[in-house]
């Protein structure tokens, strides 16, 4: 049976407590292993092996010295490629097609990708000039923020994780990761691979656990945590706030979302339903950045809904390793039963079921134990309808038509979520004037999902603090420091 232990200063350890929770599959729910829960003792543990490791020669390095061994974690992760796929599909029930194409290769690129975007920004620098003529030097100088915390979500768990471990350890400082306790492996592994690199022992922390009472709790009030950076749902970027106050800790959240698509009557309509049926029903619906609200212009909103019934109609549930399924599992049966209920609530409010709507029969008695549920497009619901205004994280989008630009702006705009969007459209005028006026942090306009490392990510209102991605990351990840001499 695998366990998965914490991975404190170099080393793998159990938990002193004996305290362990099932790490169970969400395609038939079988046993995958168990997942030791880290009590205070291995939090500190951890958090002041970080800070060891910051004073320590992970502290000496110099940028070129930190940019060559994150390449090297890059190569390694990919070098064991099949094995950080089937810990990743066993844990999330993906498809490997999706996983070998999305989760594994962009997880190991965003170290290669940070390390090197980060290394070639340019810090500012200023002349002044003083009552003696003979003037000042001011010179911005970067210095890592210290021990970063990374409390990183289950939906894509290698590639969310290193989106923030890669910018950290880039700009020189240490981590100590809490992975979601749905989706323990891949973290674990990565510890396996940083020792094979040489990354020096405390660089690299994972603890794991749950959040209030546990690992989490432990980690983001913990006094030597230097910043925190979180993935997942508003309430609890909320309580992590709370946490971060207590000592002024700085706080990257990236949290729900309730994001619209928009389709105009002149825009390429399969382009438009190849696109929201990725956004729709990608890893089951659970993408942060998923499409739950669908807006099509009146003229073409039937034949964009037969269109998409049609497209769902084709996707294949089936086991990971299945190559012609297409659609896996929700991540776990408790995750299940909260969207079922939305399916439910969908009804109650008074919505046309077009396609979907329950949970299928896998026709396979083992299977049928599993976190499956079906693919779903609903019409008819008033935009006061909780299933229209609730993040669900399911597969599943309400279809609306709409009559005008200034209409379907105030419907986008009518959350209170800001994360992304997307537009359809071939005006590009249109398509850059809707685009200003979107309330969010990423709006894609002809494509979905299309993300250059380079840019700023983050979420507008509810959806979040902060911005990470290129340089905007170190505005998060260092400590912006003022040199000024005098001449």
């Amino acid at each position: 049976m695998n366990e998965f232990r914490h991975f404190i200063n170099g080393e793998y350890v159990a938990s002193l407590n004996g305290k362990t929770f099932e790490n169970r599959s969400p395609v038939d729910n079988s046993l995958i292993g168990l997942v030791h829960e880290a009590g205070r003792e291995e939090v500190d543990a951890a958090v002041r092996s970080a800070k060891r490791a910051l004073r320590g020669p992970w502290g000496k390095y110099t940028q070129a010295q930190r940019i060559a061994l994150l390449n090297k974690v890059a190569d390694r992760i990919n070098e064991r490629f099949d094995e950080f796929l089937a810990a990743e599909c066993r844990d999330t029930g993906k498809p490997r097609s999706l996983a070998s194409h999305i989760d594994i290769p962009r997880g190991a690129a965003n170290f290669k990708a940070f390390s090197e975007t980060l290394a070639n920004h340019p810090t500012e620098s200023f002349r002044l000039d003083t009552p003696d003529g003979k003037g000042a030097m001011n010179v911005g100088h970067r210095t890592p923020k210290g021990v970063i915390a990374v409390i990183s979500p289950w939906n894509l768990p290698l590639l969310l994780m290193t989106w923030k471990v890669g910018p950290a350890l880039a700009c020189g400082n240490t981590v100590v990761v809490k992975p979601s306790e749905e989706t323990p492996a891949t973290t674990t592994l990565l510890g396996e691979v940083m020792n094979e690199c040489g990354v020096p022992a405390g660089v690299f922390n994972v603890v794991h656990g749950f959040g209030p009472d546990s690992a989490g709790e432990f980690l983001t009030t913990h006094p030597l945590v230097d910043a925190i950076t979180f993935t997942g749902e508003t309430r609890t970027g909320e309580i992590i706030m709370k946490a971060a106050a207590c000592g002024l800790r700085n706080v990257s959240l990236e949290c729900g979302g309730k994001n619209p698509g928009i389709v105009f009557a002149d825009a390429d309509l399969e382009k438009a339903v190849e696109g929201t049926m990725r956004s729709a029903f990608a890893n089951c619906g659970q993408v942060c950045l998923g499409t739950e609200r669908v807006y099509v212009e009146r003229p073409v909103y039937d034949r964009f809904l037969a269109r998409m019934k049609e497209e769902v109609a084709k996707l294949k549930l089936g086991r990971p390793e299945d190559a012609a399924a297409n659609f896996g599992p929700l991540v776990s049966l408790e995750h299940r039963e909260k969207v079922a209920y939305y399916y439910n609530l969908a009804r109650e409010e008074g919505a046309t079921v077009e396609i979907g709507g329950g949970i299928p029969d896998m026709g396979d008695a083992q299977l049928n134990q599993g976190a499956w549920i079906e693919p779903t497009i609903w019409t008819g619901l008033p935009d006061t309808a909780r299933v229209v205004n609730e993040e669900i994280f399911g597969p599943c989008c309400h279809i609306r038509p709409f009559d005008s630009e200034d209409e379907v702006i105030a419907l986008a705009n009518n959350t209170n979520y800001g994360l992304a969007a997307a537009i359809w459209t071939e005006n590009t005028s249109r398509a850059v004037r809707v685009a200003e006026q979107i309330e969010a942090g990423i709006v894609w306009v002809n494509s979905w999902f299309l993300r250059d490392l380079r840019t700023a990510f983050g979420g507008a209102k509810q959806s979040g603090i902060g911005r990470e991605g290129g340089v905007h990351g170190l505005e998060f990840y260092t400590e912006l420091k003022n040199i000024c001499i005098k001449l």
